[in-house]
């Protein structure tokens, strides 16, 4: 039996990342002053451009939803970490967090965490259900974080 995505757990997840996003864009500036975080900033707007450019834009898709006629990335950033996405949302997001830092902006950071691991783990369940080998790829890859997670 095939799975069937659960379309409003899709849109609330991304609405609640892009509500996540915004807060953070809102409260503070959007480029880091110190180098370490403008470091970091870059490091993830580079991974981002990465994975965007391995993806093909006709497989990307915000929503964790599989679309039709999609295939498995495991090259590029893909080859190490299965959300680099994310990841660079992530990195990007800290650096400004923790470049001009309240805890308004950080709660709003844990909460993005939060919510694009439960992203990650409903979409990581419909990959399973599509692509027979993902099992495969989930042992031999980080989720997130190399190493880590």
């Amino acid at each position: 039996m095939a799975y069937v995505p659960n379309r409003v757990r899709s849109y609330l997840l991304v609405s609640l990342q892009l509500v996540c996003l915004g807060g953070i864009v809102l409260t503070g500036p959007w480029l880091a002053s110190a180098k370490a975080f403008l470091v970091l900033e870059v490091l993830g707007g580079l991974l981002g451009a990465w994975a965007l450019g391995t993806m093909n834009l006709r497989n990307l898709n915000i929503f964790p939803d599989v679309k039709a006629g999609s295939w498995l990335v495991t090259s590029g950033p893909y080859r190490v970490i299965r959300h680099p996405m994310y990841t660079a949302l992530l990195m990007l997001t800290l650096a400004l967090v923790l470049d001009s830092p309240s805890s308004w902006r950080i709660g709003i950071w844990v909460l993005l965490v939060l919510i694009l691991v439960q992203k990650l783990r409903y979409e990581e369940q419909l990959l399973n259900q599509r692509f027979p080998q993902y099992g495969e790829y989930q042992r031999r890859t980080a989720r997130l974080i190399p190493m880590v997670f």
